[in-house]
């Protein structure tokens, strides 16, 4: 084990120490840390997303001491240590890449992936056994995801045993129809919020399908929109304080325009 890694176990050990630690440290458990540990899987992807290295490794960082915090309160019940996540992790890579590890052979990248996939089913498929279910192309797929991603691997999962739409057309024309049912549930004489609720998830989980049709990945290019909303509404807001206002002081028309004026701006800048 490096230097650097038994330093950070010794750390997180302190923290812990009923005598000397941290009382913020001594009274996690292991449901109070995963909203942080969701926060900092974020943060990493965030810095990714922004290209500065020194904020990946911090946030890398950070992350890492999720897992080692995991595996002191782990320690400390008996159950288990870092080094036997550290054991287990690289059982399974070494198990799942048998071409690599092993004596077998593939030709391309896609060979690999349908193989990795098999392997995986196989050991969902031993698990379901074990514990006396019947199995499904959609074991595993837990529910603490969230929502955008969960959908996109319950659809890959269907897809792979020929539940799926072949062209991307078909799917617009379920996201159409869809957005027809929206429309009828808000247009009802009595609205009933449940039925445009449930109306708006299956518009959403299509609309994730359609992505994954097209080979875009639907929570990155929602980054994307994100960031795109918010470069813009800046500039209405930077633009409207040049007039002495802030956005509530002005009407709906005008942001819009001060709108456009920031997306012909970006694709000027863009060379569209």
């Amino acid at each position: 084990m490096s230097r650097n890694l038994q330093r950070l176990l010794d750390i997180m050990a302190t923290l812990r120490d009923p005598q000397r630690g941290c009382p913020w440290d001594q009274e996690q458990t292991f449901r109070t840390i995963v909203p942080h540990t969701i926060e900092e899987a974020y943060e990493v992807a965030d810095a990714i997303e922004s290209g500065d290295m020194q904020a990946v490794k911090d946030e890398l960082g950070d992350l890492l001491f999720q897992v080692v915090f995991y595996a002191q309160m782990a320690r400390e019940q008996g159950a288990f240590d870092f080094d036997a996540i550290a054991a287990q992790i690289s059982d399974k890579m070494i198990r799942r890449h048998p071409h690599v590890f092993g004596d077998q052979a593939v030709a391309t990248v896609s060979d690999q992936s349908r193989r990795w996939e098999e392997h995986k089913a196989g050991e969902r498929a031993a698990k379901a056994a074990a514990e006396g279910k019947a199995p499904s192309a959609l074991d595993g797929v837990i529910t603490g995801l969230p929502a955008l991603t969960r959908a996109l691997k319950l659809q890959k999962r269907a897809a792979r045993v020929g539940f799926d739409w072949t062209e991307a057309e078909q799917i617009l024309d379920k996201v159409e129809e869809e957005i027809g049912e929206v429309r009828a549930e808000i247009q009802a004489l009595k609205r009933d919020p449940a039925r445009v609720q449930d109306e708006m998830g299956d518009l959403l989980f299509v609309l994730v399908n359609l992505a994954r049709r097209l080979e875009v990945e639907p929570e990155t290019a929602l980054r994307g929109a994100n960031a795109k909303f918010e470069r813009r509404f800046r500039r209405i807001e930077a633009a409207l304080a040049a007039q002495g206002r802030r956005p509530e002081q002005a009407t709906l028309d005008e942001m819009e325009a001060l709108w456009q004026q920031a997306k012909a701006q970006e694709r000027a800048a863009a060379g569209e």
